[in-house]
């Protein structure tokens, strides 16, 4: 952009140098706007990575925290039934060895056994009402009751809590019945199940407990800090035992799983970081470089071929035959890229360059793919065209130069007008539609429905195709207007002799709804979506192959039912 002379905007006042003025400033204000816009676009297009990191990452967290804390479930079970069961042997193998009583020989082996296992603390014999008769260590018995009271249809194996403790855990006693009033049982000491499993970072947050039978506490360690308190932030496992009535709950605040995490987002946030710098720096230079420059660099990318043609295949829905196909634009960087038509059209048709880019996309694609339409001259080729083609007749002039000596007939062009950019001049575009269908070009009013024109363009251009929006097809299942709208397009398109094709079809209960409101042609991604020429080519190729068979299997079949037919009429007529 050119820098004013101060001096000269004070000094000459005249009524063009005024507009110039007028055109410089509204040029400067025009870069300001479109230099914080660029700049606001690439901190977004930066930070928005930084949003999903964190969710990966804390879902990862969860999931990390839930599987742990299923292991620190899974280990205080796995000590507690080992417990139980070992215990559980030795009362088993006292009894089978007929040591039940308090005598001194009987005595001798209790205090054997409590050396040679480690995890019992004292072996004894309790009576039926649960008092201890005798104990090894020696203890005061003084009517202690270790055990409730039996029943006669109690089990053979009691587990119960007494009131000793060691780091959160109870001292468990186990009892085994003799069948004559009495019991053997063992106190399991605290130690064997008082443990401290699990990873540091949820260690220091999370609550562990174990249950026994209808909620009695055997063991529980941890608790929360003012990390979580609402329910709904709180991670909870519960794990249960397949031996015995045994339940273990481990329970921490999701934020202490993100603490596995923490060094992650630093790093993604300094990599989102600098990545943010980058795009604004290069925002800042995209924006405020001459416009000159960017515009000699889009007309070298024209000069070099680098605007190529791609083919969506329109399909007929009934059949499964090819219909044709839609020319639609991409730029192919020198790097290989594809560049999508979004990021680049609105300049090309605001600078003009889109009058040589359309011209390019029709050579190209007479020589790409005019064997394939010559072999097949019942296929269309549709070319998009925008509001500044119908201000003159040099696209007439082009379409006839550029295809009268090729393969693809004049019968087989279509030229889509879009709704979504108003024509400038009616009467004019309608002369130029006209001497189009007198070469044979079909004309297609695009995006119907969804721009300026509406039945002021079906009314006056006397278009012979109308193409439904995708925004319509999305919802044809789901909204009754849009199914309202399409059938009304549908019974217009009847009533006036066009054609109708449905855009971006991409499921399958589209095409059956289609097919029920009476369009039989559509395009979209459920088919294929745009491709270069020789996929396309390939596309056709077996999409043809594949009709065919069907045609065949479909032939066979009907010759099949008829033979039968004829054969039953035989049948009756000769019985």
């Amino acid at each position: 952009m050119k820098l004013l002379n101060l001096q000269s905007l004070f000094t000459q006042i005249s009524h063009g140098q005024k507009e110039f003025i007028h055109e410089q400033a509204c040029d400067l204000s025009f870069r300001y706007v479109g230099f914080v816009k660029t700049v606001l676009i690439a901190l977004a297009l930066a930070t928005a990575p930084l949003f999903a990191i964190n969710v990966i990452l804390n879902q990862y967290a969860e999931r990390r925290a839930v599987v742990e804390m299923e292991a620190m479930g899974n280990v205080a079970i796995h000590r507690a039934e080992e417990a139980i069961s070992t215990t559980v042997s030795l009362l088993q193998r006292l009894d089978r060895d007929d040591v039940q009583t308090c005598s001194a020989e009987d005595r001798g082996i209790y205090e054997k056994q409590i050396v040679e296992h480690g995890m019992i603390d004292a072996i004894g014999l309790a009576d039926a009402a649960g008092q201890r008769m005798c104990i090894i260590p020696d203890r005061d018995l003084a009517g202690k009751v270790v055990l409730p009271p039996m029943r006669e249809d109690g089990p053979l194996v009691g587990i119960g809590m007494l009131d000793r403790n060691y780091l959160g855990a109870r001292a468990a006693v186990i009892s085994w019945d003799l069948k004559d009033q009495t019991r053997l049982f063992a106190e399991v000491t605290p130690a064997v199940i008082a443990i401290d499993p699990g990873p540091e970072y949820l260690r220091s947050y999370r609550r562990a407990e174990l249950r026994l039978g209808n909620n009695l506490l055997w063991y529980s360690i941890g608790g929360y800090n003012s990390e979580a308190t609402d329910p709904s932030q709180i991670l909870s496992v519960e794990v249960s035992s397949q031996l015995y009535p045994l339940v273990a709950t481990i329970t921490a605040p999701i934020s202490a799983a993100g603490n596995v995490v923490q060094d992650l987002k630093v790093v993604a946030a300094a990599a989102c970081a600098g990545i943010a710098l980058l795009f604004v720096a290069i925002g800042v230079w995209l924006s405020w470089r001459p416009e000159r420059e960017a515009d000699d660099e889009f007309i070298a990318a024209i000069r070099n071929g680098e605007f190529i043609p791609y083919y969506q295949p329109v399909m007929d829905i009934e059949s499964g035959r090819l219909r044709g196909c839609e020319i639609l634009m991409r730029w192919r960087r020198p790097n290989g890229m594809i560049v999508s038509p979004g990021q680049f059209m609105a300049y090309a048709e605001n600078n003009g360059h889109i009058f040589d880019m359309t011209r390019h996309m029709m050579r190209v694609s007479s020589e790409e793919i005019g064997d394939l339409y010559g072999d097949n001259p019942d296929l269309k080729l549709s070319i998009n065209l925008f509001a500044g083609h119908f201000l003159d007749r040099e696209i007439i002039s082009d379409i006839r130069s550029i295809f009268e000596k090729s393969r693809i007939s004049f019968q087989q062009i279509v030229v889509e007008v879009t709704e979504r950019h108003p024509l400038e001049d009616m009467e004019l575009a309608r002369k130029i539609i006209a001497e189009l269908q007198a070469l044979g070009v079909r004309v297609a009013l695009d995006d119907v429905g969804t721009g300026h024109g509406g039945m002021a363009y079906l009314q006056k251009l006397g278009v012979d195709i109308i193409k439904i929006d995708k925004m319509f097809i999305d919802t044809i299942g789901s909204d009754d207007n849009s199914t309202t709208i399409v059938d009304s397009m549908v019974e217009l398109a009847d009533n006036l002799g066009m054609g109708i094709i449905a855009e971006g079809v991409e499921m399958e209960e589209q095409i059956d709804r289609l097919l029920e409101l009476g369009v039989t042609a559509a395009q979209g991604y459920f088919f294929a979506a745009p491709m270069p020429a020789d996929e396309f080519i390939a596309f056709a190729e077996r999409t043809d192959e594949e009709a065919n068979e069907r045609s065949r299997l479909a032939a066979e079949a009907a010759a099949a039912e008829q033979a039968a037919n004829e054969a039953a009429m035989r049948k009756n007529a000769a019985a």
